[in-house]
Order: structure tokens, then sequence, then C-alpha cells
């Protein structure tokens, strides 16, 4: 079985200005975690599932940013397969989207979401609030072995 790599972030995100902005974030924080960004729903199962050209990680990440409003396969799908699936059924999952409707809050969280951030407007509250999730998600949570 595989273990929660506690270097590897996941960033599943197709919006351009947002991946930069992220990764600006963490960058700023100065941690040393791996970001890995996949730029829609397919690509991040691809990805998580071992079913993309490199063959998907040996070790899941610590922690998956999941985006909702995504091309090909939206957020709750993607969520939905995770949580069917034996290797990533207990991989944290963090909803980070720019929605406040209480059915995707509802939503995320019957399908097996771990926490639902919104993405702040203002920048210097987005890159805080990625420095806190980064921060608690990598060095304070403690995952279970999957």
């Amino acid at each position: 079985m595989s273990q929660n790599n506690n270097d590897v972030i996941l960033l599943v995100e197709d919006n351009a200005d947002d991946v930069d902005l992220t990764l600006r974030a963490f960058k700023k924080s100065r941690l040393t975690n791996q970001i890995v960004v996949k730029r829609d729903g397919q690509e991040a199962l691809d990805y998580l599932l071992g079913e993309d050209s490199e063959g998907g990680p040996a070790t899941l990440p610590a922690v998956t940013l999941l985006d909702l409003n995504m091309p090909r396969l939206n957020g709750l799908d993607v969520l939905k397969r995770l949580r069917s699936e034996d290797r990533t059924r207990l991989m944290p999952i963090v909803i980070l989207t720019t929605s406040d409707e209480q059915r995707d809050v509802i939503n995320s969280y019957q399908l097996g979401a771990n926490s639902y951030i919104r993405k702040p407007v203002d920048t210097q509250e987005f890159f805080t609030a990625i420095q806190e999730l980064e921060i608690y998600w990598t060095v304070r949570n403690i995952a279970p072995e999957v």
C-alpha cells in the first residue's frame, strides 16, 4: 500500500492566474513542498490513479487542493471518484474554490472532502490562506497510512 508523501501537494486548478498566484504563495511561505499541478479533473484522476503516461505517483500527495469548476471533469466528480477508490479513499482533499454556494459546500462534504476553503479575493489574504493551509496539511496534520 502507498503512503502519503509529505513532500508533495497536488494542485488541481484550470485557471492559469490562480495557479500562478497559488505557486507564488507557496514560494513565499518558504516551505519545501513540491507542488504538482494538474489542469483539470481528468488529469488529476489520471495522475492519482496511475492512468497517465508517467504511471501515477508511487506515493499519494500529502494533500490535494481541488477546484470545483473545471473543464472535462468537475471537482465534485473527481472527489466522488477518488472516494470510491481504495487507494485514494482516505487521502486528504481540500476544496479550494471561488464558489460560496451552500450546495457546493454541502455536496463537497457529503462526498468526503476534508475541508472547504473559498479563495479570498484579496491577494494578501489569499497568500495567507495558502501559507496556513500548507503548514496545517503538510506539517501539523497526521494523515492515516493508506
